[in-house]
Parts: structure tokens; C-alpha cells; sequence
């Protein structure tokens, strides 16, 4: 329950990168794959806007609430690591959101995540994946992490909060440290820390890698930064 409610509320409200990925879709014509798809934040808005989706993610948790949620609508979930699935599906567009693929910690297992997306794409078919990059987080669009917002999100009666605190930039990573608060409905609060480490890619590096898995370079899109945000480029990787 735990990772279901951190997931909502540390990346449930994000949007800025919804309208994209609907554009794309619409230009795919046909099913989509969602990479690290979590609770479903996008796989649902997809979803709700006509198209198929199929979400892969490796916790069961968080795949049973985007079951639930999903509630009629054409999304289907798959279990399973992203650098070795296999889905008896060919796809028009597979996704990974925000910075997926940065997680990865080295270029075998970008690549491996790649061919595998890559062994589901339909010919022609598109692979995008939005990356942070280092010199946006650091120059001008750089964010003060003491002047976001917490993400906060209320659950029967336990408020939850996550403060950035920190963002470490160095020459191999991005590092994002955040503390995490529980409120229980009787007022008692406990917390803990939480970091995320982002590797830093160039898209230049992404499309080397890209053509290692078979894929050719097919455009860069971008995504606006908001005020609690940076932006994002979004590489696009496209099947012979």
C-alpha cells in the first residue's frame, strides 16, 4: 500500500508531458505500451481518450490499483522487468515517462531495455522517452528545492507529504532527496528520507544506444518545465 500511495503522491499530479504523449498516440494508430507505469497516471489519461493501453511495471502493487482504477477502460497490465519482457504484442508507441530510462544504471541496461521495446514495436513503430537533463537542471531552468511545494495527498485520513530538499548534480547523477511525512488521523507524524538517483544522458547518448538495439533516431519533442518542474527532452527512437 505503501508504494501506491508514494507513487500518487510524488508523481500523480505531474501533467505537463500528457499532451505529448496524446499526440503521439494519435499519430501511432494503435495500441500503446506504458513503461514504469506505475499507478497509471498515464496509461489511464490514454485510455480515457480512446486509445488502448497495456502498462508494465515490476510491483504487483502498483499495477493492482491501475487495475482498479482502470474500471472498464481498454488497459491491460503486464508484471515484469523492462529489460527483458515479453508481450505477444506488436506496438504502434511504446512510452517511458518521466526519466524511466534514467534509472537504468548503466548503458547495457539502457540497451537492453531498449531491445526489448524494440522486439515489441510493429515496423515503424516509436519508442519515446522523456530524460532530464543535467545542464537544464543546473542552468537556467534550475529549481530551488526549498522553494517547491510538497506533494501532499490525504488517504483515510493520514495526510502524506513529500519535500524536496536536495538535488545533487554531479558529473554521473542526478540526485533527488526527498523527505517523506505521515500524519495519522490522531495527529502522530513520523518521517523518513527517500533519494532517487537519475543517471545523467544526453539524447545524443540515448540515440547511440538506440541504434545499438536496432533502432534509428526519429526527432527530439520537448516538454515545458512548470514552476515545481524542469522540462524534459523527449527522444524518439523509430523501428526499420
Amino acid at each position: 500500500m505503501s508504494a501506491v500511495i508514494w507513487h500518487d503522491v510524488e508523481c500523480g499530479a505531474y501533467a505537463a508531458d500528457l499532451k505529448l504523449w496524446e499526440e503521439l498516440a494519435d499519430e501511432a494508430g494503435g495500441p500503446v505500451l506504458d513503461l514504469g507505469c506505475g499507478t497509471g497516471r498515464v496509461s489511464l489519461h490514454l485510455a480515457r481518450r480512446g486509445h488502448r493501453v497495456v502498462g508494465l511495471d515490476s510491483e504487483a502493487a502498483l499495477l493492482a490499483a491501475l487495475e482498479k482504477r482502470a474500471n472498464g477502460l481498454s488497459v491491460e497490465t503486464a508484471l515484469g522487468d523492462a529489460q527483458s519482457f515479453e508481450i505477444e504484442e506488436e506496438f504502434g508507441l511504446v512510452l517511458a515517462p518521466m526519466q524511466f530510462v534514467q534509472l537504468f544504471d548503466t548503458p547495457a541496461e539502457r540497451i537492453a531495455c531498449l531491445s526489448s521495446a524494440a522486439s515489441h514495436l510493429r515496423p515503424g513503430g516509436t519508442i519515446a522517452l522523456a530524460i532530464a537533463l543535467a545542464e537544464e537542471v543546473l542552468g537556467g531552468e534550475n529549481i530551488d528545492p526549498m522553494e517547491i511545494a510538497p506533494d501532499v495527498r490525504e488517504v483515510d485520513g493520514w495526510v502524506y507529504s513529500s519535500h524536496t530538499r536536495e538535488i545533487v548534480v554531479d558529473p554521473e547523477k542526478i540526485a533527488i532527496r526527498r523527505r517523506r511525512e505521515r500524519v495519522s488521523p490522531e495527529g502522530s507524524l513520523t518521517d523518513d528520507l527517500d533519494e532517487v538517483i537519475l543517471r545523467v544522458l544526453t539524447a545524443e547518448t540515448l540515440e547511440s544506444e538506440g541504434r545499438a538495439a536496432g533502432l534509428k533516431p526519429a526527432g527530439r519533442r520537448s516538454i515545458p518545465p512548470t514552476d515545481d518542474h524542469v522540462g524534459s527532452t523527449v527522444v524518439l527512437l523509430e523501428a526499420p
